[in-house]
């Protein structure tokens, strides 16, 4: 008897207009291209010819047209097109959409604490009144029945050893910094690491700002030297000819940091190559070649540094030679931070998910 046969289902989304769809592609290739317009429609125009993503109804010009009249792209002075600030928020929320929307919902969680404290979510727990607590967390119900039962209905009194209140779970704030390596060698052999690492970025970015706006995220770079840049500035980022100078990146890090009055602080560090470059007064001092252990030993006393300011660094490696392997399994033992070796398609659900991780944490 002939079974079913199944096939992969792909559902057209027929409720999205022509410049919806266009616009979700230009927006997409607008992280490739680094916030070039003009090459990023000349891509644009190439898959239009390939697969006609447009017809006589809705063309290519009246794509552009809309995305101007729509303030996603304007024209400057010189007749040059260039991204509007309302694009610069669409990427961020497209890239939170696209990383964190595929993580499973349990895992998504409120980011709370084992620890009760001051708060918005109910655990269930009821206390006697302390000074200091809030009167929205007074059970009113259990506190009415403690004064019928301790000074009757006749003669009702609500006193203060009648309170009871409802308790809260603590929620933490937590300052991190993510730092993004543009040595050359993110471009390196064909393969485009920098993209995944922008996305992840623009996404974490998007999430602390709307879901938890009291934790801070400062985003720096690194390749000969480290420099903080702005959320803003992140589609526009580009790899540059530079060497890898991790303690560059890890001495601005823990700098930002120690300003911070958070308790809970980290750094994330996106990376696929060995350190290679170190700074001594003017001069740089770099050596692509293996392992350099005057190198390694700066970075090293950087981790170790970052242990007692209770700052863990979590390494996300998106290369596999076995001798970076143990660089950074030398790293993390120092730091007593984490490690992840990943690929560049499950960077964001890692990085999102150890972020919730280490947001639940509370450092005295």
């Amino acid at each position: 008897m002939k079974g079913y046969r199944f096939s992969k289902f792909f559902q057209e989304d027929n409720n999205k207009t022509p410049f919806e769809k266009l616009l979700e592609l230009f927006l997409q290739l607008m992280i490739y291209t680094s916030g070039d317009v003009h090459e990023a429609m000349n891509w644009l125009n190439e898959l239009d010819r390939e697969h006609n993503l447009t017809d006589k109804n809705y063309t290519m010009a009246d794509f552009i047209k809309d995305l101007k009249d729509k303030g996603y792209i304007k024209e400057e002075g010189n007749g040059n097109l260039i991204l509007t600030a309302k694009s610069e928020r669409s990427i961020r929320k497209n890239s939170l959409e696209e990383i964190f929307g595929k993580l499973k919902k349990a895992k998504q969680g409120n980011h709370s604490t084992q620890f009760t404290g001051v708060g918005d979510e109910v655990t269930g727990d009821i206390r006697n009144y302390r000074f200091g607590d809030s009167a929205d967390q007074i059970s009113m119900t259990d506190s009415l029945r403690n004064a019928q039962i301790n000074h009757g209905i006749n003669d009702f009194t609500l006193a203060e050893d009648d309170l009871e209140v409802m308790e809260k779970e603590l929620k933490t704030q937590t300052s991190t910094v993510l730092m993004i390596d543009i040595s050359h060698s993110m471009i390196l052999y064909g393969e485009d690491r920098i993209t995944p690492a922008k996305k992840v970025a623009m996404a974490l970015s998007e999430l602390i700002t709307t879901k938890y706006p009291k934790d801070t995220l400062d985003i720096i770079v690194f390749g000969d030297d480290a420099w903080k840049i702005e959320v803003k500035d992140l589609p526009y980022l580009q790899v540059g000819p530079y060497h890898t100078n991790t303690v560059a990146g890890l001495e601005l890090a823990t700098d930002i940091l120690r300003r911070r009055k958070n308790n809970n602080k980290q750094i994330f560090m996106i990376t696929d190559g060995k350190p290679s470059c170190i700074k001594e007064g003017a001069e740089y001092y770099k050596n692509s070649f293996g392992l350099d252990r005057k190198i390694v030993n700066r970075c090293l006393n950087l981790a170790s540094a970052c242990r007692k300011l209770k700052i863990p660094v979590t390494t996300f490696m998106v290369a596999d030679d076995p001798y970076l392997r143990n660089f950074v399994r030398e790293f993390t033992e120092t730091n007593k931070g984490r490690a992840f070796y990943t690929s560049l398609k499950g960077l964001g659900e890692y990085i999102f998910e150890d972020y919730e991780r280490n947001r639940r944490k509370k450092v005295r």
